[in-house]
Parts: structure tokens; sequence; C-alpha cells
């Protein structure tokens, strides 16, 4: 006899499972810990199978009915809803992996909405996905993040690694609101234990300084963030001091930039000598700017400077592979490059605009003009030789004694 509901809710466990039928193939499975469970069983190409729908009352008798027909259906056309289901469950937990729901990640929410979207993605596809691409979200652990932190860390970049680690809470933080997970295994990796506040201790080798300014001129970044970043290199400023530049602060005839004391640090003003470079850079720069009181004005608007972010922007979308810097580590580079070539520290602490601390402080106002002028040439030309040290690369207009 076909089943009913109220039979199916008299339907009491037992000490071994026993089954109730429905009719063509159709049954309930009732479990000795009480779920009763809907079963189809049919033949296809002379084998019997069988094939699980769910429990009831979560699947009405009606809805398991339907189930039934559809599976007739598919046997008709010679098709296993067994394996069919088997697929789908396959299917579904692959989406589960970190690796394919780590791409969803990405496309409904990073890449939409965040603007490290390159980034955390170089970090996903770099040093997440080999290790544990493969495991289920539910499967990941503290252990997988830190093992994960430390390789990064290993290869000395320990801001890297405190990237990546953040870039993994938020997946996760994703993953439970999407009920993939019911837990954070990045966030209970503290950050204290991958990296500190970064140190700044940061000065690029030579070998790095070439690496960085070939990556910057053969990148896709406008033309004038290019002369942007290598005039911060050179002229040892302070990156707002550059980008809140006027043309009035540029005397091309006496070839200095005298930046005003209401945008500097310590509200004195500051001299800074050109090199050939950057002269040449200044004057492109000139050229671009249609006609701007900024160096640098906006995309939006010739009546106000870039962001301060811009610049910040534009290097992080670089394919780099430089121990982690920020553009404020150009002034330390410098520093550490010029008194290694036994440049005098007044000369550099005066081109840098730190103002000397006690009793020589007081008595040492010198300039150290000509001086500065020398070591600021030498200096470009120092930074110039390390772009052709790698491979050449045409710069531009401006560079062309050093093109190839």
């Amino acid at each position: 006899m076909a089943l009913t509901d109220t039979k199916l809710r008299s339907l009491k466990p037992r000490q071994k499972s026993y089954q109730a039928a429905d009719g063509n193939g159709l049954f309930i499975e009732v479990m000795p810990g009480g779920s009763r469970v809907w079963r189809l069983r049919y033949r296809l190409s002379g084998r019997h199978e069988k094939v699980t729908l769910g429990e009831y009352p979560a699947y009405s008798l009606a809805a398991a009915r339907k189930w039934r027909e559809e599976c007739r259906e598919m046997v008709g056309r010679g098709e296993s809803p067994m394996k069919a289901k088997r697929a789908a469950k396959e299917q579904a937990k692959g989406s589960d992996t970190v690796e394919a729901f780590s791409r969803q990640w990405l496309a409904e929410v990073v890449e939409r909405d965040v603007k490290d979207a390159r980034n955390i993605r170089r970090a996903l596809d770099k040093d997440v996905v080999p290790p544990i691409g493969r495991k289920r979200l539910s499967e990941v652990t503290p252990l997988d993040v830190l093992e994960i932190t430390d390789r990064i860390k290993a290869r000395g970049a320990d801001q890297m690694a405190l990237f990546t680690r953040n870039a993994l809470k938020r997946l996760f933080a994703y993953a439970i609101a999407r009920e993939k997970v019911t837990r954070n295994p990045a966030a209970a990796v503290a950050a204290r234990y991958i990296a500190q506040a970064r140190s700044r201790d940061v000065a690029l080798t030579s070998g790095e300084i070439g690496k960085l300014l070939r990556a910057i001129y053969s990148s896709s970044m406008r033309r004038s963030h290019k002369l942007a970043l290598h005039l911060l290199v050179t002229c040892m400023v302070r990156k707002s001091e550059l980008v809140e530049a006027r043309w009035e602060e540029i005397d091309f005839d006496t070839r200095e930039w005298i930046i005003p004391g209401s945008r500097m640090k310590k509200d004195k003003s500051h001299v800074v000598p050109l090199s050939d470079q950057a002269v040449a850079m200044l004057e492109e720069l000139q050229r671009l700017a249609s006609g701007s009181d900024y160096v640098l004005p906006s995309r939006s608007s010739l009546l106000r400077p870039i962001s301060r972010s811009t610049l910040n922007v534009a290097i992080r979308g670089l394919d780099l592979d430089i121990r982690d810097f920020v553009i404020h580590d150009f002034r330390r580079t410098a520093s550490t490059h010029l008194h290694e070539a036994g440049f005098a520290s007044d000369w550099i602490e005066k081109a840098l605009a730190h103002e000397q601390k006690g009793v020589r402080g007081v008595y040492n106002k010198a300039e150290y003009r000509d001086q500065r002028k020398k070591m600021l040439q030498w200096w470009a030309d120092f930074v110039d030789s390390q772009i052709e040290e790698g491979r050449k690369v045409i710069i531009g207009r401006f560079g062309e004694w050093n093109t190839a």
C-alpha cells in the first residue's frame, strides 16, 4: 500500500533498521536512532542501484514522489541518479576548497571593493594556494596559517607574511558569512606572532634600487608618476614635499628647488640643488602639467595636486621581488649609500632637511650648498648606473644620456 503522512508519522524505530515502501522503487528507511530516510531503488543497464534523497519530514511525501519521477525519467534516458548525486556532491565539496573559494571571494568582494586586489591575488597564488589550496575550508587550522607565514618570513618578507595572514583572515570572515565554516583559523593567529610594526630601518641595496626603477619605467603607470618616484629617489625629499610642490618653487636658472617653510616639517625653508637628471625630469613634468600651478596636478583637476596616497598605490601595483619597503625609505636608502661613499654626514643631514641637535646644532648654520649640489649629482648618476646594471631600459626623454 502507498504511504500516507499518517502512516509515516506512526513509524517507530526498532533495534534494527527497516523499510516501508511507497511504490515504484520509492521507500522510507527507519533507522534505529529514529531518523526516517527516503531512498529509491531502480534498475539500470541490468544492474540494481540505490540513491538517497534525505530525511522525512524535511523532504515531504509529495517531494519524495516528485523526486522519484525525476529519477525514473533519468533512468529512462540511460542516466544514473546515483552517479549524478555523487558528482554533485563532489562538485559541492570542490567549491569548498581554499582555492575554489578564494577565487569566489576575489571575484565577489576583493576585485570590486578592495584597492589591494592585485597584491591579495598575488599573495594567494604564490603563498596560499600551493600548500593548502586543495584543502577544504573547514580543514584549515591555525597551524596551516602559521606555516604559510613562516615560509614567507624565511625569505625575509615579514610584512608580506603579515599581509598574507590578514588576507586569509578576511577570506575566512567571508566564508563564515557564507556559512561555509564556523571558525576563522587566521584570526586565531595573532599579528604579533608574525611581525611587529614595520621597523623604520629599510635601506634598499644598489641592486634593489635598479630593480625598482626598472620595474617603475617598465610598468603601465602614468609617466608623471614614474618621474615623481624617480625624483623622490634622487632628490631625497619627503613625499608630501614633492606631491604639493608648485612651479613657483622651481628655479630652472639657478637649478634649485626652494621649498617654503610652510610645507616643511620644521617650518624652515629648504633648498634642494637640482642634478642634471632632476632638471630634465622637472622640465618634462612641466610639459605634462598642462599649465597647472602644481608640479603633479590631479588627473581630475588642474587646481589641486595628486593625493598623498597616489604614489603609494602606484608602487603597490608593481610586481616586485623586493623586500617590503615604503616610499619614505628612499630617504634612508640615499643616506645609507652616501655615507658608504664617504660623503660628510653634515652634508647628508642638510640634504635631508634634518636639524642637528645639541651644541653642534646651535653653532653649525652652514648650508653646504655647493657640496650638496655635487653630492646630489653624484647620487643621481649612481642611481642611473643601477638602472643600467641589470638590463638596458629607455626611461624617457629626460634620460637621453643613459638610454640604449
